[in-house]
């Protein structure tokens, strides 16, 4: 994150006291879990700057193909864990 440090220090400050309280807080809230480095990295990478609207393969603007791929894996692998035949 050294190059938000760079561009932007205030807001690095912010993230960086937001994770902190979260590494050393204990929260009891489900949809605060913390997250593990790889799902940062996953969320922040340049799949954020993609607009993907409809389904893997029938998406309504091109050059959706990797996010269809990213889409299709993470539907094998919820179906794979939850045991189940479909997932969406």
């Amino acid at each position: 994150m050294s190059f938000l440090k760079t561009v932007d220090p205030e807001i690095y400050e912010v993230i960086r006291k937001e994770t902190e309280r979260q590494a050393f807080g204990l929260e009891l809230i489900p949809s605060e879990n913390f997250v593990s480095e790889a799902v940062l990295e996953a969320t922040g990478s340049v799949l954020t700057n993609k607009y993907a609207e409809g389904y893997p393969g029938k998406r309504y603007y091109g050059g959706c193909e990797f996010v269809d791929q990213a889409e299709e894996l993470a539907i094998e692998r919820a179906k794979k864990l939850f045991g189940a035949e479909h997932a969406n």
